[in-house]
C-alpha cells in the first residue's frame, strides 16, 4: 500500500508539472508577437509609405530629360546588358535588379542625390524595385513612367505598344464585390526579433526573387479568374465603371493598412493586384510580398484588356502620344 501511495503521489506531481508547463507554454505562445506584426508595425510607424501620398513615386520622362545635366539626378537602368547596349539614357548606370540593394548599401551614397530614377522596359519592374527601396528607407528613389517605352518608339514597340489590348473588354463586370471579413495574417520566420533585422532579411529575400515570378498575364487571369483573389487598386468610381470578374476594390493609399483592410487579404490564395498601368500596383505587390503575402501584378494593368476605355476616360491609357524621340547612347 505504501508503494502504491508513493506511486500515486509521484503521478500527481508529474501530472501537475506537465499541466503547469502546458499552461505556461500556451501563455508564452499567446504573448509572442509574430514577425509579421513586428514588421508591419515598424513600417506603418515609419512613414507607412504604401498608404501615404508618396506612393507611387513616379516621375515622367520629360522631367528626366530636363535634368540630364543635373548632378543631383542619378539614373539607374535595370534592363539587360544587351538592351542597355542597344540604347540607354546618357550617364545612366546599368545595374542588375538583384544587385540594387547591395549597390545602394555599399557602392553609392544615395543621399548625394535629390532623385534616383530607376528605368526599365515598361516602368513596371522599376516600380516594383523602387517600392522595395522605398521600404528600405531610400525616400529619394523614383521610377520613370512607362519606362524606356516613353523615351523612344523602338523601345515602345517591344513593350507597351506590343501588349496593349481590348480583346477582353467585353468580359468585365460592373457588380461590386464585397470584401471578406478580416482574417489571419501571413506567417514567416527569419529568426530575428528586431524590426530592422527582420526587414533586412525580408528585403534580401525579395531582391533575390526575380520580378518576373510576380507577373501574371491578362489572358491567364480571364481564363480562370477564380484562381486568384483579385484586388482592384482603383478609386471606387473607376471600379464601378468596370472591373475583372470577382475583383474587390481597394482604395489607393489607404486600404492596405492594418487598421483598414489589410487583413481582408487571404493567406491561402495568390493576391492579384491591378491598376491601369501595372506601375502603381507594382508598389503594392512589393509591399505585400515583403510582409509575407503571395502577391502578383497584372502585366500592363488594365491596359492589357481595356486600353481603349482607359484612353477615352483619360485613365493612363497608353498610346503613341506617350512616346517621345529622345536621344540615347548606343
Amino acid at each position: 500500500m505504501k508503494k502504491l501511495a508513493s506511486y500515486l503521489v509521484l503521478f500527481f506531481v508529474i501530472t501537475s508539472l506537465f499541466n503547469s508547463y502546458n499552461v505556461n507554454s500556451q501563455t508564452s505562445s499567446e504573448n509572442t508577437v509574430s514577425e509579421f506584426e513586428i514588421l508591419v508595425e515598424y513600417l506603418e510607424s515609419n512613414g507607412d509609405f504604401i498608404n501615404s501620398d508618396l506612393s507611387p513615386a513616379i516621375i515622367s520622362s520629360d522631367e528626366v530629360k530636363k535634368n540630364l545635366k543635373n548632378p543631383k539626378y542619378h539614373i539607374i537602368d535595370i534592363r539587360s546588358d544587351s538592351w542597355f547596349d542597344y540604347g540607354h539614357i546618357k550617364n545612366a548606370s546599368n545595374i542588375k535588379a538583384a544587385d540594387l540593394l547591395t549597390h545602394f548599401e555599399n557602392e553609392m551614397t544615395p543621399s548625394e542625390y535629390d532623385k534616383i530614377v530607376l528605368v526599365c522596359y515598361s516602368g513596371q519592374s522599376a516600380a516594383y524595385y523602387t517600392g522595395l527601396l522605398r521600404l528600405a528607407g531610400y525616400d529619394n528613389v523614383y521610377n520613370m513612367k512607362w519606362g524606356m517605352s516613353s523615351w523612344r518608339v523602338d523601345f515602345a514597340e517591344n513593350a507597351w505598344l506590343k501588349y496593349i489590348d481590348d480583346s477582353n473588354a467585353d468580359k468585365i463586370e460592373i457588380t461590386a464585390n464585397v470584401k471578406p471579413e478580416k482574417g489571419t495574417h501571413p506567417v514567416f520566420v527569419t529568426g530575428k526579433t528586431e524590426a530592422t533585422e527582420i526587414l533586412k532579411v525580408r528585403l534580401e529575400e525579395a531582391f533575390a526573387t526575380p520580378y518576373k515570378e510576380h507577373i501574371i498575364k491578362s489572358p491567364v487571369v480571364f481564363e480562370n479568374p477564380e484562381n486568384y483573389y483579385i484586388a482592384n487598386y482603383w478609386t471606387e468610381d473607376n471600379y464601378n465603371t468596370g472591373h475583372i470578374t470577382g475583383a474587390v476594390q481597394y482604395q489607393p493609399n489607404a486600404s492596405f493598412s492594418s487598421t483598414t483592410d489589410l487583413y481582408t487579404l487571404p493567406t491561402d490564395k495568390q493576391v492579384l493586384v491591378y491598376c491601369s498601368t501595372g506601375q502603381s500596383a507594382a508598389y503594392v505587390v512589393a509591399y505585400l510580398n515583403l510582409i509575407g503575402y503571395d502577391a502578383g501584378n497584372l502585366a500592363y494593368g488594365a491596359n492589357s484588356f481595356m486600353n481603349k476605355t482607359l484612353k477615352e476616360k483619360g485613365w493612363n491609357g497608353f498610346s503613341k502620344k506617350e512616346v517621345n524621340m529622345y536621344p540615347v547612347i548606343e
